[in-house]
This record gives structure tokens, C-alpha cells and sequence, in this order.
């Protein structure tokens, strides 16, 4: 007799696994504080999991460096090495230091950064699903200036983000070429306002814009690899990943008022609303992003790789206007390397070490100067003990120590400490169990 059993804890996981999901889904907006987040969608995370930030975000060449599976989002064309049941929860946590040439400021942030899941769908494809952060947007800021005799301040604050829920498809044709693409959701919302006081000025009158844009809406991004085998277990793997230019349907509503402050310099309830426009509907179009990686790697012994991106944000726009930024371009190196795998005693032996090393020219022009943003990373894959043969627990850690921005130039800097961890689960689920 033959009966199809799927093990109570495969399912607890799922049932977790899902809560999570419902729990981001319905929490999508994170605050960060970053005035950078002013421009554009705000801070974009980035698909990476922790695994591949503490090799500096390499992805696009990046294949299946042993027996261990590893969810590349980056590059779908990497879903196709997929051979067991695959399950990554991520936590993110950061130190931030703002500093402009009189004032520093610090703070903490902290929150879920991803879940996600795949199935092996047969011996060369598989599927995977999943939820994480698309971007942030958490500022605060005033800029205080004289006009005429009148002291003013401009007060900018800006709050929430976008989630990207996606499904992907990878497959390999022969033994060297693999394509994937996923299909990607994005939703959330980014509320900002402008604000205009007198100080020092009793019974002036103040001004308030607010802009909110609901967002819901399909994109798209893709992938290729092929690799090259240059000796018995030494690979060249060779890849390319973007996202396609996509317009996102969204809503939006857009608030002007005047208003008092009383004695303390709060604001008071609004006296006037001068325009009001309620849940209209607009769009925003992304940027056609691509990347280009090169990786060559031991199997199951060490990996190095680069990436090269650039990104066409200048194409940005919302609400059909565009946002004035700049196109980017970047790299990543990177690596991993991993004593000996099947080491029986000698626990560190065992563990990945993994290092890189990123730099971007961002989307970002203040004064005539671009804003660029490097790191260095590290981390670790720390494998944990499992029920079972066909289970396997790794535990990731990945630190980036970077920095954004310059004093100079009367611009602000921006020195950040993220930590990334994450659980990964290997098994075999939805097996065929026979019993005679």
C-alpha cells in the first residue's frame, strides 16, 4: 500500500510561514530615518537575502556553490538548482548616524526583511514565492531661512513604503543554461508633506501640502546564467538579471490647507482647505534596471564573484511627473569560502565565510554633486543541527558597515551598521512513503 503523508512539522512550518507573510502584508509600511528617502520611491532594499549581502550583493553569476540550497531572488535563472524544499525567514535590524557639519543625530530601526519559499517542480525547475520590502521612506527634517525680515521653516516629512510579493519560475535546457522570470506585486503606501511656518510671527498665517499614493501593481523581472566547466569541480558561471520598465497603477490623494500655531508652535486644526483631491487615479513607472555577474566557484569548497549594475531612474515618474533623479551604476565583489564541508568534527570547519564589497553612484544630485553610497560586508553560514538526513538548518548572519553621502558640499552623511539574519531550511517534503 502506498500513502502520499505530508509530516505535521512540513506543515507547521508552512502554517508559520504564512502567518509571517499575513503579518508583513498587513504591516507593509516600515519607518526608516533616512532624509535621503526624500527622492524617488525612498531607500530601495534590494532582493538580496543574507546570504548573498555579506558577499556585497553579488547575485546575477551566482549558481549553487554546494549541496545546500539557497534562494537567489536577484536572478530567477538560479531557481533551476533548486532540489529540495527550500524555506528563508530574514530579520533586519540598523545603527544610522546622520551628520552634516554642526549636528549629528543617531537611531535604530529594526524589522522582518523577507520571506520566502521554493519548491522543486522536477530534476531542472523549480518555483518560488515570496514577500520582502521594496523600499522605505521615513524622514523628518526643517530647513530654517530668512525671507525679507520674516524668519521661515519648510518642515519636510515623509513616512511608509513598498512590499513586493512575488512568484517565480526558473529552468535549465541542457546542462549549462538556465532562464527565470518573476512576476512581482507591489503594493503599499508613501505619504509625504511640505509644510511652510512663520516663526516668531503671532496670528501668520501657515501652509501644509500632503501627498499620499496608494500603490498596487505588476512588475516584472527576469534572469539568465551559463556555466563553463573549467575543471572536474571548478565552475565559471557567467549572468545577467533586470527588471523590466513597468507602470504601476495607484491612487492618490493630495490635501492643501492654512492653519495657526498657538503659543507653543504646535499646529493648529486647519482653518481653510484650499484643495482637496480624494483617491484619484494616477500610476507610477519604474526604471529598467540591469545587472551583469560573473562568479567562479570549487563546489562546496570556495566561490568569488562581481556584479555590475545600472538603472535608467531618471525615467522615474509619478503621477506622470518625473522625478528629476539620476541614472546609477555600481559594482559588487565578492566571496565565500567554506574549510571543508563534510567535516565530522570541527564545527568551524563547516561554517561559510563570506566577504565583499559594494559601491553605487545613486539617483541622488544635491549642489551640483552625486551622492554615492559604499560598503564593506561580511558574514557567516552557520549550519545547524537537523531531524532528519533530508533536513538541513543554516543559520545566516551578514553585517554591512557603510556609508552615504559627504559633509562637504553642505550635504548630510549618512554612516550606517545593518545587521541581516536568516534561517534556512533545507528538506524533503511531499514524499512517498511506502509501508507494506
Amino acid at each position: 500500500m502506498k500513502l502520499y503523508i505530508i509530516m505535521f512539522n512540513k506543515i507547521r512550518y508552512t502554517f508559520v510561514a504564512c502567518l509571517v507573510v499575513m503579518g508583513m502584508a498587513a504591516n507593509a509600511q516600515v519607518t526608516t530615518q533616512s532624509p535621503y528617502s526624500k527622492f524617488g520611491l525612498g531607500n530601495i532594499k534590494g532582493s538580496a537575502t543574507p546570504q548573498f549581502r555579506a558577499m556585497g550583493g553579488i547575485s546575477a553569476g551566482v549558481f549553487k556553490t554546494s549541496f545546500f540550497n539557497n534562494i537567489n531572488i536577484q536572478n530567477p535563472a538560479s531557481y533551476a538548482g533548486i532540489t529540495l524544499t527550500t524555506l528563508d525567514i530574514g530579520l533586519t535590524g540598523g545603527l544610522t548616524e546622520l551628520k552634516n557639519s554642526t549636528e549629528t543625530a543617531n537611531s535604530f530601526n529594526a524589522t522582518l526583511s523577507h520571506v520566502a519559499m521554493a519548491f522543486p517542480i522536477s530534476a531542472k525547475s523549480a518555483l518560488s514565492i515570496g514577500i520582502l520590502p521594496y523600499s522605505e521612506l521615513g524622514y523628518d527634517f526643517k530647513n530654517t531661512t530668512t525671507i525679507g525680515s520674516k524668519t521661515v521653516d519648510f518642515k519636510y516629512l515623509g513616512e511608509g513604503g513598498l512590499t513586493k510579493a512575488y512568484i517565480g519560475y526558473g529552468i535549465q535546457f541542457g546542462d549549462h543554461f538556465r532562464v527565470g522570470a518573476n512576476a512581482e506585486y507591489l503594493f503599499g503606501n508613501l505619504s509625504e508633506s511640505r509644510s511652510t511656518e512663520y516663526i516668531l510671527e503671532p496670528g501668520a498665517m501657515n501652509s501644509k501640502l500632503q501627498n499620499k499614493n496608494s500603490v498596487g501593481g505588476l512588475a516584472y523581472s527576469y534572469g539568465a546564467q551559463y556555466d563553463f566547466r573549467i575543471a572536474s569541480k571548478t565552475s565559471l558561471v557567467i549572468g545577467y538579471s533586470g527588471s523590466s520598465s513597468s507602470k504601476i497603477n495607484s491612487r492618490k490623494t493630495q490635501v492643501v490647507t492654512q492653519y495657526l500655531n498657538d503659543s507653543q508652535g504646535n499646529e493648529q486644526p486647519a482653518l481653510d482647505t484650499l484643495l482637496f483631491v480624494d483617491n484619484a487615479k494616477t500610476n507610477l513607472k519604474l526604471p529598467l534596471l540591469h545587472n551583469f555577474g560573473v562568479s567562479i566557484q570549487k563546489d562546496n569548497k570556495w566561490l568569488v564573484g562581481a556584479d555590475y549594475r545600472i538603472g535608467k531612474w531618471s525615467d522615474l515618474s509619478i503621477d506622470h511627473v518625473n522625478q528629476g533623479l539620476q541614472d546609477t551604476r555600481g559594482f559588487s565583489v565578492g566571496g565565500q569560502f567554506t574549510p571543508d564541508i563534510t567535516a565530522i568534527s570541527g564545527y568551524f570547519k563547516r561554517v561559510d565565510y563570506r566577504f565583499g564589497f559594494t559601491y553605487d553612484k545613486t539617483y541622488i544630485q544635491l549642489n551640483q554633486h552625486d551622492v554615492t553610497q559604499k560598503a564593506i560586508t561580511l558574514g557567516f553560514g552557520l549550519p545547524l543541527s537537523s531531524y532528519s538526513r533530508s533536513s538541513f538548518y543554516k543559520m545566516n548572519f551578514a553585517a554591512e558597515i557603510g556609508q552615504r553621502g559627504t559633509v562637504s558640499n553642505g550635504l548630510i552623511q549618512e554612516r550606517y551598521l545593518n545587521f541581516h539574519l536568516g534561517f534556512t531550511l533545507n528538506d524533503k517534503w511531499f514524499s512517498r512513503f511506502r509501508f507494506d
